[in-house]
C-alpha cells in the first residue's frame, strides 16, 4: 500500500484517521506542531527501522519488507485500511492536515501551520479547544492503565503548566514514563517538568500490597515518617502552585486511594494560606 513509502506527516495523519474508525484505537495522539501525532507510533516505527524492516529518512519511512502484511490483518481492519486509502490516499500532507484540523480541531491547537492552511472561521474553531481555565488548581494524575498520549492530553486539556513528579524512583516499564522521556514529551507541549524524589515512597516499601488495608498501613507510615520531614519541599510545591496556578502531582497508580500523592496533596492542603481546589484527573 502507498507504494511502500509514506512521508512522516502523511503517515501520522492517515494513522490517526484509521484509529478513528477502530472500535478500540491502537494508538492515541497528542496535539503537536503539525497536528495529531503519536509518540508511541513513532517509537514503534523507529524500532522497525532499527531492525531493518523500514528505512527512515528525515521526512519519510519506506518499507523493506516483501511480505504482504495487508493479508494478515483482521478482515475488519483490512476493510477500514483500504477505505482510508481510498478516501485519503491521494491527499498530500497539507490537504491531510487541513482535513484533520477541520474535523478534529482539538488536535490542531498547537499547530505551527494552522494559520497558513485554515480560514479565519476554521481557525477560530480550533482556538475554542485551547484550554482557558484560570482558576488555581492542584491536580494529581497517575499513569497506570492509560497511554502516554492519553496522559499528556489530560494535562493539556486541564491547562497544566508544571508536572511535578513525586515518584522516589522515576523509572517505568511503560513507554514514555521514565524521567528523561516524560520530561522531553511534557516540554514539547509547553509543560514544565520537575522531580521531587524526597516526597516519594521507596519502591521496596510498595511491595506486596494486595488489599486496601495494606495500602492504608503504608500511607500511615508515609504520613508519619516522610510528610513530617519534607515540609520544606511541600512549601516549594505550594509556591509553584501559587505562581503557575495549575500544576499536577504525578505518580503511577490510577486509583488515588492506592497512591501516596493523595496524602501528599492533603498535606499541602494543610499548609498556611492554602485556599485552592484539589482535583484528581
Amino acid at each position: 500500500m502507498f507504494d511502500g513509502e509514506l512521508e512522516k506527516i502523511r503517515l501520522q495523519k492517515l494513522l490517526f484517521l484509521f484509529t478513528k474508525k477502530q472500535q478500540k484505537a491502537e494508538y492515541d495522539f497528542i496535539p503537536y506542531k503539525f497536528g495529531c501525532y503519536s509518540y508511541s507510533a513513532n517509537a514503534d516505527l523507529t524500532t522497525m527501522a532499527n531492525k531493518g524492516m523500514l528505512s527512515e529518512s528525515e521526512t519519510s519511512f519506506k518499507s523493506n519488507e516483501k511480505t504482504n502484511y495487508l493479508n494478515t490483518l483482521k478482515e475488519a481492519d483490512k476493510k477500514q485500511l483500504l477505505q482510508i486509502k481510498q478516501l485519503y490516499g491521494n491527499m498530500n500532507a497539507n490537504a491531510l492536515m487541513k482535513h484533520t484540523y477541520i474535523n478534529f480541531p482539538y488536535w490542531a491547537i498547537n499547530s505551527t501551520v494552522a494559520a497558513n492552511i485554515l480560514t479565519i472561521t476554521e481557525l477560530e474553531k480550533v482556538h475554542q479547544y485551547k484550554p482557558s481555565g484560570s482558576k488555581t488548581i492542584l491536580f494529581t494524575i497517575g499513569c497506570e492503565g492509560i497511554s502516554l498520549e492519553e496522559y499528556l492530553n489530560r494535562l493539556v486539556k486541564n491547562g497544566v503548566k508544571i508536572l511535578v513528579d513525586v515518584r522516589n524512583n522515576p523509572l517505568s516499564m511503560k513507554y514514555g514514563f521514565s524521567k528523561s522521556l516524560l520530561k522531553k514529551y511534557c516540554e514539547s507541549l509547553g509543560i514544565q517538568y520537575m522531580h521531587f524524589p524526597d516526597v516519594g515512597i521507596q519502591s521496596v516499601q510498595g511491595q506486596e500490597l494486595s488489599t486496601q488495608t495494606d495500602y492504608d498501613k503504608l500511607f500511615a507510615a508515609y504520613r508519619k515518617d516522610n510528610l513530617t520531614k519534607t515540609i520544606n519541599t511541600q512549601i516549594v510545591i505550594l509556591n509553584l502552585l501559587k505562581q503557575h496556578k495549575r500544576i499536577a502531582l504525578t505518580c503511577f497508580e490510577a486509583n488515588i486511594c492506592q497512591c501516596h500523592r493523595k496524602h501528599l496533596a492533603e498535606a499541602i492542603e494543610t499548609l498556611p494560606n492554602f485556599e485552592y481546589e484539589v482535583k484528581h484527573i
